[in-house]
């Protein structure tokens, strides 16, 4: 770790002995979270695309003012034989030829229509609240169980980890899309209980379990080298609990990985959903997703290209500000990466 003096030499790693003799000060302590800040500060790029998606976010939860009090209409609206006037001119919403109106960059219709007469900017705002609701659920279930399992099975080895470890390997076995469209088209369908047809928490737990298999088995190796650390030896000899090693002792040192998990997890869940949602087997009408609304925008194609390519920037800009930011976490948290402390 590079280190400055109160001369401004800068040193790698331990100060020289001969500085300790002349009663040079130590630089005083930094905690772990407090370095990573101080790298993650220092990359702007990664900064700049967190605070675009929390824009994103922001934008999505605004959705109802929006709707209420600006373009005066709802999400499910029809309007196939309405008018509008754009630049003095009146126009109609659909024209005869099922053709929707583009972008009039005014309060109503902002971004142009659908085939239906539905306002294309109050969908992307409403369909934006429920494809990130299903991806922040899907994550949140996936880190809980994921978390557990690998612990779980990484802290008791044997009989307990061969059947955890088979379970994620059967999961693992199928392509996340092929899983997720086979789980989906079955709840969407049949379902189980209250979970069929419409509702949001079918795609959500689809996404959740099929994701399972990524962040529990790399929890589990790392799970197996820190119980044979001496730390977890210590807490054994002090009579401690086999649950409070496992998640008062070891579980901490496992915070950085579940914290880079969190943002690849939320991306890939985002972007699964939109997939799964385009094939049929996701968010279900008349609820409104980005993946519904570019699967809708297809049969508009070319004459009204805007249906398909707003909710399609939309998505790839939100899953691309996840990344990066995602990049810029896994690298401050980098016990590896340097960084220069001045006192």
């Amino acid at each position: 770790m590079a280190t400055t003096s109160s001369t401004g030499t800068e040193f790698s790693g331990d100060l020289p002995a001969a500085y300790l003799a002349e009663g040079e000060e130590l630089p005083p302590g930094i905690s772990p979270s407090r370095l990573a800040w101080r790298r993650l500060r220092r990359n702007k790029t990664a900064l700049f695309f967190g605070g675009v998606f929390i824009l994103i976010v922001v934008l999505c939860l605004l959705a109802p003012v929006y709707s209420h009090d600006i373009a005066h209409t709802g999400p499910a609206t029809e309007n196939i034989t309405g008018t509008i006037k754009v630049g003095g001119k009146s126009e109609d919403i659909v024209s005869l030829l099922g053709i929707p109106i583009g972008p009039t960059w005014t309060s109503h219709y902002l971004l142009g229509a659908d085939d239906l007469g539905r306002d294309v900017a109050v969908r992307l705002l409403y369909g934006g609240r429920n494809s990130l609701e299903i991806g922040f659920v899907a994550t949140l279930i996936t880190m809980v169980l994921a978390i557990f399992l690998g612990v779980i099975a990484g802290y008791f080895r044997g009989i307990t980890d061969g059947f955890v470890n088979r379970g994620l390997d059967i999961i693992w076995a199928f392509p996340a899309v092929l899983l997720g469209l086979t789980l989906g088209t079955v709840l969407a369908t049949g379902g189980i209980g209250p979970l069929k047809g419409t509702n949001l928490l079918v795609p959500a737990i689809v996404i959740g379990i099929v994701y399972i298999p990524y962040v529990a088995k790399p929890l589990r190796g790392q799970m197996l080298t820190l119980r044979e650390r001496e730390f977890v030896d210590a807490a054994r000899q002090q009579g401690l609990g086999h649950m409070r090693i496992m998640f008062s002792e070891v579980l901490p040192n496992l915070a950085s990985t579940i914290i880079v998990f969190i943002p690849l997890i939320l991306a890939n869940a985002i972007l699964l959903e939109a997939a799964l949602t385009y094939l049929g087997a996701g968010v279900q009408p008349p609820n409104p997703s980005w993946g519904t609304m570019i699967s809708d925008g297809i049969s508009t194609i070319p004459e009204a290209f805007h249906n398909v390519l707003v909710p399609g920037i939309m998505l790839v800009l939100t899953v691309l500000s996840i990344n990066v930011f995602g990049d810029g976490l896994r690298d401050a948290l980098d016990p590896r990466a340097k960084v220069r402390i001045s006192r």
